[in-house]
């Protein structure tokens, strides 16, 4: 007991005293006081004294997969920022390969009280995955925020860059270069965000188009998949993200072609050090900033109202000009 007392009031700066009196529940503490008490026995891990259980934490869940994609941390910087301006003590779940579930985040998230959840990057996106683990929080009743397309029936709100615009910047971008063999590396088949960007460029092309590989959202896989179809003759390619597109540059040069001499490469999220890319990454930049708040808006706005949305806002992207594209290859 004592050692918990001790690390509770180092987590929250206030005196051991503090802590005992806000555990038992005794007048004289501040309601900010106490509020960082229990944020603080939250975060640790201690359960609350039972007649402090049915309050919930100020507590916020927000669970991103693993951080190689640089837009995810600059995703939960914009938001665990946002979260402290509205009193609100952040709790970052990242996953890694091989490392803990998405449902064993949430589980742990509800164990602790949480007050909602913000989820970016997840299984909600992949239209084969288990999606139960969501279904718990809507059964619990609890505000969550979905960064990004994802499947339809959960019925959360959404905070998505529109990526039919994003795929229209990219391809006109090209076909004014003169590109007219443009092919696009997605994600993985049934990744909802990749499915809107396809659904785009069928509509902007005009008809099928042929020149369209699936990938991991890593540059190994994206690599193979720029493979064939530079092999294939493409001479524009379009990704469903930066780590994809620096993939396909890394193909292109190892088959010989020059980027962008030979192939013009568009990357999708404009995250971090896309500047410093050899060549200077062409991306398409989603408003990492203005959505991270708004998720958090939309999020808070549930917490303390009550109400429920279900609707997806849509933002619009900016098409980014760098040195990995230029006019396509006359040879």
């Amino acid at each position: 007991m004592t050692k918990r007392l001790a690390e509770v009031a180092k987590k929250a700066g206030v005196s051991e005293a503090t802590v005992s009196r806000v555990l038992n529940g005794r007048s004289g503490v501040s309601e900010a006081t106490r509020t960082s008490v229990l944020t603080a026995l939250d975060v640790l891990g201690y359960e609350r004294p039972t007649k402090l259980r049915g309050e919930r934490a100020r507590l916020v869940g927000l669970v991103l997969p693993e951080l190689q994609n640089p837009i995810f941390p600059a995703l939960a910087e914009v938001v665990t920022g946002s979260l402290a301006q509205r009193g609100f003590t952040p709790a970052l779940c990242a996953r890694t390969i091989g490392g803990v579930p998405e449902s064993d985040y949430v589980e742990m998230l509800l164990d602790h009280q949480v007050s909602g959840v913000i989820f970016a990057g997840g299984s909600y996106a992949l239209t084969d995955a288990s999606h139960e683990h969501y279904r718990r929080l809507t059964d619990r009743g609890l505000p969550v925020v979905l960064v990004n397309a994802g499947v339809d029936e959960l019925g959360f709100p959404r905070v998505s860059t529109d990526d039919a615009v994003a795929v229209e910047q990219a391809w006109g971008h090209l076909r004014s270069l003169g590109h007219e063999r443009i092919g696009m590396v997605l994600g993985p088949e049934g990744h909802v965000p990749s499915g809107r960007k396809l659904a785009a460029m069928i509509q902007v092309a005009g008809d099928n188009p042929s020149f369209v590989e699936r990938s991991s959202f890593s540059m190994e896989g994206a690599r193979v998949a720029a493979t064939k179809l530079v092999e294939r003759g493409v001479t524009g390619i379009i990704c469903a993200s930066d780590v994809l597109a620096l993939g396909a540059i890394r193909a292109a040069r190892r088959l010989g072609k020059a980027v962008p001499a030979d192939v013009s490469v568009v990357g999708f999220d404009d995250s971090a050090f896309m500047t410093c890319t050899d060549p200077p990454l062409t991306t398409v930049r989603q408003p990492i900033e203005t959505m991270g708040q708004a998720a958090v808006d939309i999020l808070v706005s549930q917490i303390e109202e009550a109400r429920v949305l279900s609707d997806e806002l849509l933002f619009e992207p900016e098409l980014v000009v760098r040195g990995s594209t230029g006019p396509a290859p006359t040879h």
